[in-house]
């Protein structure tokens, strides 16, 4: 319903627990494009679950793959190397998103069948992935005799592989291709050869020094896991088998993303003093190159420990320790050592860092860009930058110029009260991370892994009350709101609602409050993805039910029962925050919240509200009964002795008499954003 503008994160102070990485997305799209290009089935356990992969998938299902899901695991039936035949497509449009892997691999394998099998594919992305730079891959292509044409600006997707005309290759001189933009272009090239090497060897060399060498191992690794060895000839020539044939290994597990591991790696440095931070799925057993990042952080001075499918990490040194170090072998995690670089004492120097430049964004102007934010000194180059930690902090908004990377990294910059570097001063600042669901592409779930294992101080933990009358869309609003700001929710009417069922189940008097109170101490209450659980039964229809209302309001005056669901409620106080509504949640259970909203709409209009909700339901209602009724609440409310209901005196009032639920929201919204230390998030 909503979009999430921006992720706010309270001053940070420690983390510990356990963390399962996702699937790593270098490996899981090398798998699905070599299970779709291949004979048979392969069955593949622990895919990631990203945008990125979910593009690949379509892809796969364009060309006329067979692709299923068993629970967690993927089966892909390939094509068997064959445009037209059983299935498969020979002419398809294929929109590929901002994925640069699944783009260029693609591109490869689609170009040599097209050219040989007469295809023609249509290749296209967002408008970022057509501005990412494929002329390098299309130049090796197009000596060999196949067909592409730039539909946009030449040099830069979208393309048209193909003419529909089937033809000879030229492989008998070697390919020649550029090893310093990207090795994407390499990897595309040996993926697809293997497609049209059937009579001859296919040689591949590379032009120039070969960055990201670690991502070919990836490549030539699952190739041959997939019946294909290729002759590494020093990193500079490739040489692929004549009579190379792809063939389903049957199953395949894709280990732990190590790039995505860098993050805790880092946290754990930075934030882990009680124990060691924990991250399970990949180890010393990894075939990836980023588990490299392990030795850079150590040498900032994290400690690690290192099992076959396992990393232990806590804070070694503190300060960290400033390193000047080629990046050539980690590009993509080099960037979470740009942020480490702001808790070391002296400057942090990373080179080779070219392909950064083309990425998902400019990343070194972008990385730039945002630790200036934070008061860091940063210098760039065409292939390095330096960063020296801030002497003042400043409370910052990320731009995350839709690259996952970013979002992820600059999450470390909350831990700024931890900072202790030398003429640098300790901050309790926010930070803010705007379009926080650019993770997607990778780390569908990162912010949620991240809460699991970060602490903060209570009290820094920002909360939002919002209370009101009976039937005022307290709740509704309430829920817009979190779920528009990544907040958790509490409705604390449905604690009391609860208690009033489970006094109704147990035939409990609504005067006993001995026996209610019994009841509200023992509630097993549960909010989970907006459904209300009781114990083992979903009862979040229920709970709205009238009878159950009326009796909750009578149950809340008790003061034993008001104790009881105290401890309940605040308990909710958990990262990255709090939306909280009810009736008292400003004055009694949260006083110092953030901020506090008080809902007021008329009772005439509050019970036309009612009488169209319970229609909708197919529930008859009298709206001149539920008048008096919500007038009579009201009254009832008001009066009590125990947390009467009343606005908190800080308390903005909001008549949504006339407004929307959406004209809510942004007033809210725009409330929250004028407390905080942050610029107004364009499209907020």
């Amino acid at each position: 319903m909503f979009t999430i503008p921006f992720l706010d994160l309270p001053p940070l102070r420690s983390a510990q627990g356990t963390v399962r990485l996702p699937g790593s997305k270098s490996i899981s799209n090398r798998v699905l494009l070599l299970a779709g290009l291949c004979e048979g089935t392969t069955r593949v356990h622990d895919l990631l679950d990203s945008d990125d992969t979910r593009v690949m998938l379509d892809a796969l299902v364009t060309l006329g793959c067979k692709v299923t899901a068993e629970g967690a695991v993927w089966l892909i039936t390939g094509i068997g190397g064959r445009l037209g035949v059983n299935g498969a497509a020979r002419k398809a449009d294929i929109f590929l998103g901002n994925s640069g892997t699944s783009t260029r691999s693609l591109t490869a394998a689609l170009a040599l069948l097209s050219a040989t099998q007469g295809g023609e594919f249509d290749i296209r992305g967002v408008p970022r992935m057509h501005e990412r730079p494929i002329g390098d891959l299309i130049d090796a292509l197009l000596p060999l005799g196949c067909p592409v044409t730039y539909l946009g600006e030449p040099g830069f997707p979208p393309l048209r592989l193909g003419d529909g005309t089937a033809r000879a290759l030229s492989l008998d001189r070697p390919l020649r291709v550029r090893g310093n933009v990207s090795s994407q272009f390499l990897t595309g090239l040996l993926l697809g050869l293997p497609l049209v090497a059937s009579d001859q060897d296919v040689v591949v060399e590379v032009e120039g020094e070969l960055i990201s060498a670690p991502y070919i191992a990836i490549t030539l690794n699952l190739l041959e896991k997939f019946g294909v060895t290729v002759r590494n000839e020093n990193w500079s020539r490739f040489v692929i088998p004549a009579g190379s044939t792809l063939r389903s290994p049957g199953t395949l597990h894709v280990e732990g993303d190590a790039s995505s591991a860098s993050y805790f790696v880092a946290l754990g440095a930075i934030a882990s003093t009680a124990a060691p931070l924990r991250i399970e799925g990949m180890g010393g057993q990894s075939i990836q190159g980023d588990l490299r990042f392990i030795d850079a952080a150590q040498a900032m001075g994290a400690k690690v420990v290192t099992g076959d499918h396992w990393i232990e990490v806590s804070r070694g040194q503190w300060p960290l320790k400033a390193i000047t170090l080629d990046c050539n072998h980690i590009p993509d995690a080099a960037m979470t050592l740009a942020v480490m670089a702001l808790y070391a004492e002296g400057t942090t120097r990373l080179t080779n860092i070219a392909s950064w430049r083309v990425k998902e964004t400019d990343r070194i102007a972008a990385m730039a860009t945002e630790l200036r934010k934070l008061g860091a000194t940063v210098a760039e180059g065409a292939d390095f930058i330096e960063v020296t930690a801030p002497a003042t902090w400043s409370a910052a908004d990320i731009h995350t110029y839709d690259d996952h990377r970013i979002a992820m990294c600059f999450s470390l910059a909350a831990f700024n009260p931890l900072s202790a570097v030398p003429h640098s001063a300790a901050a309790e600042l926010p930070v803010r991370i705007l379009d926080p669901r650019c993770v997607g592409k990778t780390f569908p779930d990162y912010f949620e892994t991240f809460f699991d294992v970060v602490q903060a101080k209570t009290e820094d933990i920002p909360v939002i009350t919002i209370d009101g009358p009976t039937a005022s869309g307290k709740g509704t609003l309430a829920s817009a709101v979190a779920q528009s700001i990544g907040y958790h929710f509490l409705d604390s009417g449905a604690l009391y609602r609860a208690t009033a069922l489970a006094a109704l189940r147990a035939g409990a008097s609504e005067t006993d409050e001995a026996a209610l109170t019994a009841l509200a101490a023992g509630l097993k209450l549960r909010f989970v993805a907006h459904k209300i659980w009781l114990g083992a039964d979903e009862v979040s229809d229920e709970l709205r039910q009238e009878h159950v209302g009326a009796l909750a309001s009578k149950v809340s005056v008790f003061p034993g029962v008001r104790a009881a669901l105290l401890a309940l409620q605040l308990s909710h106080r958990r990262l990255p925050g709090l939306v909280a509504d009810g009736r008292d949640m400003g004055t009694v259970i949260f006083p110092g919240a953030d901020l506090k909203v008080f809902v007021t709409a008329s009772a005439a209009v509050r019970a036309e509200r009612r009488v169209k909700q319970l229609i909708s339901k197919g529930i008859s209602a009298n709206i001149d009964s539920l008048r008096a009724d919500l007038e009579a609440r009201d009254a009832r409310d008001q009066s009590r002795s125990v947390s009467p209901l009343k606005p908190a005196e800080d308390a903005l009032l909001l008549n949504n008499s006339e407004l929307s639920v959406d004209a809510c929201v942004s007033v809210v919204l725009g409330w929250w954003q004028e407390r905080q230390p942050f610029d107004v998030p364009s499209g907020a």
